[in-house]
């Protein structure tokens, strides 16, 4: 009985790296587009034209809006985004969602930590992302004072590190 149970608790062990391996060996854009929450990001990265560079070896840290996210937007808001006159704003809001560095969810918690409660995170777009602590949740903060929830950390990927939030951020301008 018992070198059942170890073998079944090797099989698992061998099961679980073997599917850790894979996740890891997926890109950012790899790793969201086998996402079904997260369609709408995938499409925005598309008609961003941010696909090459969300490929490439990073390593980014990505907070990743789901498609409910981009349903909070106002009505319009995402479709008049998605045509290719306004691929540059659609570039600029879905950057300020990267930070360059590979910011896992231990890391983030201790820049808070020694920022006294509160880091200052600088996204790729030049933006910057406050982020804290509320009820044991890592809550960012926009610069026009608009609040995502942190609902799931650390989703590697080969050039980086996925949390997937329920809000979109949206930078000054």
């Amino acid at each position: 009985m018992k070198s059942i149970k170890n073998a079944v608790l090797f099989v698992a062990a061998l099961f679980l790296s073997i599917n850790a391996e894979a996740q890891t060996t997926k890109d950012i854009v790899d790793v969201a587009a086998g996402s079904k929450k997260h369609t709408t990001l995938v499409q925005a990265i598309k008609a961003a034209g941010l696909v090459n560079t969300l490929k490439s070896q990073g390593p980014f840290t990505v907070f990743a809006p789901t498609n409910k996210a981009f349903r909070k937007l106002p009505a319009g808001t995402l479709d008049n985004l998605l045509k290719p006159e306004n691929k540059a704003k659609l570039a600029g809001i879905l950057t300020y969602h990267v930070v360059a560095g590979n910011l896992d969810k231990k890391a983030v918690l201790e820049a808070i930590k020694a920022g006294g409660g509160m880091a200052t995170l600088t996204t790729v777009a030049g933006g910057k992302l406050k982020a804290t602590v509320v009820k044991r949740k890592i809550i960012l903060t926009d610069e026009k004072g608009g609040k995502a929830t942190v609902k799931a950390s650390n989703l590697t990927a080969s050039n980086g590190v996925i949390h997937v939030i329920d809000s979109v951020l949206m930078p000054k301008n």
